[in-house]
C-alpha cells in the first residue's frame, strides 16, 4: 500500500522524506516522488521505479526548501508510470498533494472539473484534489490567513472514500495542511521541526512524541505549531503521545504481533483492493484485462489454481463464478494439478493465485497451461513477481505487505478481488440481474462490516483460553461456508500446532461423527439463510455427544444451544466469508497466545513457497 511522508522545520527537507520513504518501502510501491516549496514556486521530483531512482533525477540535490512532501504509490487507478505518480499538482501549479486510499466518486469529481475547465495528465483518482482545492481558492474573495484552510476543507467534503492528503502551496509557503479519514497518518513534533507519516516507524529516528489524528480533522502545521480544527474548523486541542517502541515494534503500529496487525488491516485492505474497479452506479473496470463477450461466452471451463489458503480464495472465487457467470469452474491444488494432465485447451481460461507471486507450484502449473494453449490470469499481491511475468494479464490485490507466515488479509482480499472479478464476467456476458446491484453495494460496504465483526469478537480470547490444550477441533459448514471452515481449520494448524480438520457439516454422519466424544471443540460457521436449518441440526448431534461448540453466524438461531456464538454482520452469501473468516483468524490467533507459540513464525513454514 501507498506511504506518505512529510516535513516542516529549518532544515533541507529532500534528505528527510527521501530517508523517511525508504523507511516505507516494506508497504510495496511502484513509483515514488517528492514536492517542496522553492523560493520560485512548487518543485516537483518523481518517477517510476524505487525510491533510489528519485537520488538520480536532475536537480534534486539543489532544492533548498525546507518544507515538503512525498510518496510512495502502488498503482490502483492508472498503470505504474511517472505521469501517475505522486505528489500531483493542479492545472495553475498552485497546489502540491500527495493522497493515499481511494476516491471512489472521482470519475463524478473529475467530470465537474472538466466543465469547469480543468485539464488532467494522468489516470488517478488523486488528481482532482488539488484542481478541486484550486477551485474553492479561487471561489473565495477573502484574503486572511485560513483562506487555504477554507479551500482544503471545502474540497476534502466532496470526497467520498479514504484518504490521507498532505497539501502544500505557493501561496502559503510557510504552512502545510493535512487530514485524513479511514487511512493512517500520524504527526511526530520537536522544536521548530513536525514531522508527518503515514506510518510511525518512517520518522520514529527524529522524534517519539506523536500526534494521532482522528477522521477528518484538519491540521495546519507551520515549523514550530501544528493548530488542529474539526470538519466545521472548529479549533481542538491535541495532546501528544510520547512512543516508548524500538524500530521493530513500531513496524506492528502498537499491536503485539504482525498477525493481529494484519487482521485489523482488513479493511483498508479490502477498501484498496476494491480501488476505482468497482462503485454502484459506474462499469466495473480492469484496465488490465481485454475479454470480451465472444472469448468469455466460448469457454467451456475456468480453473482456479493456487497453494494453501490461496486455494481457499479460489473456492470462494468458484463459487461467485459458477453462480453469476454460468461458466462451469474447477478449483485445483497447484502441486496436484501439473501431475494429473489436465484438460486444457484454447477454451479453458486458468486462474492461478498467490500471494507472493513466486509459489514454485503454481507457477509451474501456469506455464503448463499456456503449454496447453490456454489463456492465463494472476491474481497477486507483488507487482512484477514471477507469476505476473509468465501469465497472461495480472490483476492485483492491495492489501500492502503481509509479514506473519499465516495469511489474513491477502486472504480476504484474494476473495473480494475475486467476487469483483466475477462480476465483471457478468457485465460482459450481459447474464446479470438486479440482485447483481445489491452484491456491488455489499462488496463496497466490506470494509466498514469488517471493522464491526472485529468488535464483536473483542471477546473470543475467552473461549480461547477455554480450549487451547484441546489435542482435536472439528470446522464445519455447508455451502461457501465450507470453504471458510477450511481456511479456519488451516489456520489453527499453522499457529497452534493443533490438529484441526474440516467437513461438510453433510458428511458428519458419514463417518467424522465417530471421533466426536466428550470434550471436544467443534466450530461451525452458518451464514446462508437456506442452509442454516440443515448445520443447526448436524451441530445438535455433536452436542449430544458432549462437544463443546462455537458458531459464528449471521443468522436467527438459538443462541442458548452453543457454547460460544458470534454474530456477525448480515450480508451477501458470495462474500461471507471475508467477514465469517474474522472470528477464525482471532481464535487460532489467541490460542497460539495462550500456549506461548510464536505467532507470527510458525514453526516448519515459510512465507513464500519458492521450491516443489
Amino acid at each position: 500500500m501507498c506511504g506518505i511522508v512529510g516535513y516542516i522545520g529549518t532544515k533541507k527537507a529532500t534528505p528527510i522524506l527521501i530517508n523517511g520513504l525508504l523507511r516505507l518501502e516494506y508497504r510495496g510501491y511502484d513509483s515514488a516522488g517528492i514536492s517542496t516549496i522553492e523560493k520560485d514556486g512548487l518543485s516537483i521530483m518523481k518517477d517510476k521505479g524505487r525510491v533510489k531512482n528519485l537520488s538520480n533525477i536532475p536537480g534534486i540535490d539543489d532544492l533548498e526548501g525546507t518544507i515538503g512532501i512525498a510518496h510512495t504509490r502502488w498503482a490502483t487507478h492508472g498503470k505504474p508510470s511517472k505521469e501517475n505518480s505522486h505528489p500531483h499538482m493542479d492545472n495553475s501549479k498552485s497546489f502540491s498533494v500527495v493522497h493515499n486510499g481511494i476516491i471512489e466518486n472521482y470519475n463524478e469529481l473529475r467530470k465537474f472539473l472538466g466543465d469547469n475547465g480543468y485539464t488532467f495528465y494522468s489516470e488517478t483518482d488523486t488528481e482532482v484534489i488539488p484542481n478541486l482545492i484550486h477551485y474553492y481558492y479561487s471561489k473565495d474573495n477573502n484574503n486572511d490567513d485560513e483562506k487555504l484552510l477554507r479551500a482544503v476543507r471545502s474540497a476534502v467534503l466532496d470526497l467520498k472514500g479514504s484518504f490521507a492528503i498532505e497539501v502544500i502551496s505557493k501561496f502559503d509557503k510557510d504552512n502545510m495542511i493535512v487530514v485524513r479519514k479511514d487511512s493512517p497518518l500520524v504527526i511526530g513534533t520537536c522544536e521548530d521541526e513536525n514531522y508527518i507519516s503515514s506510518d510511525i516507524p518512517a520518522i520514529l529516528s527524529f522524534t517519539r512524541d506523536f500526534y494521532l489524528l482522528n477522521d477528518l480533522e484538519f491540521v495546519v502545521l507551520s515549523r514550530n505549531n501544528a493548530t488542529f480544527y474539526d470538519k466545521d474548523l472548529n479549533k481542538i486541542e491535541k495532546d501528544t503521545k510520547t512512543i516508548e517502541w524500538n524500530a521493530s515494534a513500531a513496524e506492528k503500529d502498537g499491536y503485539e504481533d504482525y498477525m493481529l496487525k494484519e487482521i485489523h488491516e482488513q479493511p483498508t485492505a479490502i477498501r484498496e483492493t476494491i480501488g476505482s474497479k468497482l462503485s454502484e452506479d459506474a462499469p466495473i473496470e480492469f484496465d488490465e484485462l481485454n475479454f470480451n463477450k465472444e472469448y468469455l461466452s466460448s469457454l467451456n471451463k475456468i480453473y482456479i489454481v493456487a497453494c494453501g489458503t490461496a486455494m481457499h480464495a479460489g473456492l470462494a472465487g468458484k463459487n461467485a463464478i459458477e453462480k453469476l457467470c454460468k461458466i462451469p469452474t474447477e478449483v485445483d491444488i497447484a502441486s496436484e494439478f501439473r501431475y494429473r494432465d489436465p484438460i486444457i485447451d484454447d477454451k479453458t481460461l486458468c486462474i492461478f493465485i498467490s500471494q507472493s507471486g513466486e509459489t514454485a507450484d503454481t507457477i509451474a502449473a501456469l506455464k503448463l497451461s499456456k503449454e496447453k494453449g490456454a489463456k492465463t490470469l494472476a491474481v497477486t499481491n507483488v507487482i512484477g513477481s514471477s507469476i505476473t511475468r509468465e501469465a497472461d494479464y495480472s490483476i492485483y490485490t492491495h492489501a500492502g505487505p503481509e509479514i506473519a507466515v499465516a495469511s489474513t488479509k491477502a486472504y480476504t482480499s484474494q476473495v473480494v478481488l475475486l467476487n469483483v472479478l466475477a462480476l465483471y464476467f457478468t457485465q460482459i456476458l450481459g447474464c446479470g440481474d438486479a440482485k447483481l446491484n445489491d452484491l456491488k453495494k455489499d462488496i463496497l460496504d466490506l470494509p466498514r462490516k469488517i471493522e464491526e465483526t472485529l468488535k464483536v469478537c473483542e471477546n473470543i480470547g475467552e473461549f480461547a483460553k477455554e480450549v487451547y490444550q484441546e489435542h482435536d477441533v472439528f470446522f464445519l459448514g455447508r455451502g461457501i461456508d465450507e470453504t471458510v471452515a477450511k481456511e479456519g481449520s488451516l489456520k489453527l494448524k499453522e499457529i497452534s500446532y493443533i490438529h484441526s480438520e474440516s467437513y461438510a457439516a453433510g458428511e458428519l454422519k458419514h463417518g467424522p461423527i465417530a471421533l466426536i466424544e466428550a470434550g471436544i471443540t467443534v466450530i461451525s460457521i452458518m451464514t446462508d439463510s437456506k442452509l442454516v436449518e440443515k448445520t443447526v441440526s448436524n451441530i445438535q448431534e455433536v452436542i449430544t455427544r458432549g462437544a463443546k461448540t462455537l458458531v459464528i453466524t449471521n443468522q436467527k438461531v438459538d443462541q442458548k444451544m452453543f457454547d460460544k456464538t458470534i454474530v456477525i454482520p448480515d450480508t451477501n452469501p458470495f462474500i461471507s466469508p471475508i467477514l465469517s473468516v474474522v472470528p477464525l483468524q482471532l481464535f487460532a490467533y489467541y490460542i497460539a497466545k495462550e500456549k506461548g507459540l510464536d505467532v507470527d513464525k510458525p514453526r516448519n513454514l515459510a512465507k513464500s513457497v519458492t521450491v516443489e
